[in-house]
């Protein structure tokens, strides 16, 4: 396929965008695929002043590509004065290595290029940590980025370096330490979150998991859900630290909704391993939102990219996975397009599988916010009857629970039926109710 050059004139790092095609191992469409690499490059603020779809009927352990192919990337660099090469595929230190002498340009491959942007991105002390441990991971074994002075010999006492020891032995001997370092870190992250989790089961709202590919439109509908003003940006994972609200559903009903980090295709198993922390979150929840971005051509081979990493994040001990897909930006189909797709959701939203909405203009939002008290709405209901007195329980039953009926009778009494999570039930029957 001929490459495509763009014109750019921003001052920024001149890059060409490669998508190596291996047909036998993917099912997406490389055009697509070329597009979306664009997207993470340019999310990186690189310039992109080429992008091009090669494709690879071989794999040539030295360079991935053949030697021809090779050349003739390297005039396509040329050419576009790049600085620097993204390769949409996992290379090898080797291939990383031999590729950047050939082309006289930095190269960086999808998983190098993901962590750049996550690395740009975490703004929370435990989205750095996790990046860092991703990055250091994924550099352990290539050194050549950060660690460029490798050939070096330097001798040294204690714990410096023994004589002799080579600059890498010493540099990977520095990045297992912290490795260490940071795992333990996050390790007391992990047992944070499970105090802060067991601090809401004692007031025990549903949680709500906002899942989806990245630029699906996350962050958009947790802000229309909660009335926030989280980032929401039409960017590659302009989302990465784990945000949480609470929400009222029709009838009162409290829940906790969290929006998490954005998946890909291919995300690389160094930051699925790192974010497991905020990850748990997702495990944790009664119900996923899995957002779709349903305008797009790539929207089934992305969901599947979706459900592939949720397979990875165990869910909690006695809890089954419940998810309910969330068709967003409906408002960027035309219109016979949209109105097949509302009616195919209808059927779907009865069942409790899908739910179409626009995030955007709001449209569906209350459908959606119905479905989701249906889903979550499964606790044992009891009916209390209360003394004319007792408007602290009146009230603890409408911060605790979903009273679905009151009734009051000639005496002033007030007969509640309301539905309460199974730990609300325990501490309302042991009369710790306004504890």
């Amino acid at each position: 396929m001929a490459s495509k050059l763009v014109d750019h004139t921003v001052p920024l790092i001149r890059a060409v965008v490669i998508h190596p095609d291996r047909r036998s191992e993917t099912d997406r469409a490389a055009q697509e695929r070329l597009e979306e690499a664009v997207g993470l490059a340019r999310a990186l603020d690189l310039d992109v002043r080429a992008e091009e779809v090669v494709p690879v009927r071989k794999v040539t352990p030295a360079t991935l590509f053949g030697s021809g192919k090779v050349e003739e990337l390297a005039a396509l660099v040329r050419a576009a004065e790049a600085e620097a090469v993204v390769v949409d595929d996992q290379l090898t230190p080797v291939q990383q290595r031999n590729l950047e002498k050939a082309w006289d340009a930095k190269v960086i491959d999808r998983t190098g290029l993901i962590l750049e942007i996550f690395g740009r991105r975490a703004r929370t002390k435990e989205g750095r940590l996790q990046v860092e441990l991703a990055r250091l991971d994924y550099e352990r074994s290539r050194l050549v980025r950060t660690w460029t002075h490798l050939e070096r010999q330097r001798g040294g006492t204690g714990s410096t370096g023994g004589p002799g020891e080579t600059q890498i032995e010493l540099d990977r001997r520095l990045i297992a330490d912290r490795i260490v370092k940071l795992k333990g870190e996050l390790e007391e992250v992990r047992r944070t979150r499970g105090l802060h989790r067991k601090q809401r089961q004692k007031v025990p709202y549903p949680t709500i998991a906002l899942v989806g590919y990245t630029n699906a439109g996350k962050s958009t509908l947790f802000n229309r859900l909660t009335g926030s003003e989280v980032l929401a940006k039409d960017l590659l994972f302009a989302t990465l630290d784990t945000t949480q609200r609470t929400i009222r559903l029709p009838q009162g009903r409290p829940a906790i909704v969290a929006d998490t980090v954005g998946f890909i295709s291919d995300l690389p198993h160094e930051l699925v391993e790192s974010f497991r922390a905020t990850l748990e979150e997702v495990g944790e929840a009664d119900l996923i939102l899995h957002v779709r971005d349903i305008a797009s051509p790539d929207t089934d081979a992305q969901a599947k990219d979706v459900e592939a990493v949720l397979k990875q994040i165990p869910a909690a001990e006695d809890k089954q996975r419940r998810v309910l897909e969330v068709w967003n930006k409906i408002d960027l189909l035309d219109e016979g397009a949209r109105e097949l797709l509302l009616a195919q959701a209808e059927r779907k939203t009865a069942d409790g599988e899908a739910v179409a909405v626009s995030a955007w203009t709001g449209q569906g939002i209350e459908r959606l916010r119905e479905t989701i008290a249906r889903l979550i709405d499964d606790e044992p209901e009891i009916e209390v009857v209360l003394e004319p007195h007792q408007g602290e329980a009146l009230a603890w039953l409408y911060e605790n629970g979903r009273v679905t009926g009151r009734e009051v009778d000639e005496a002033g009494r007030t007969t509640v039926t309301v539905r309460l999570h199974p730990a609300a039930l325990g501490r309302w029957e042991r009369g710790s109710r306004y504890k």
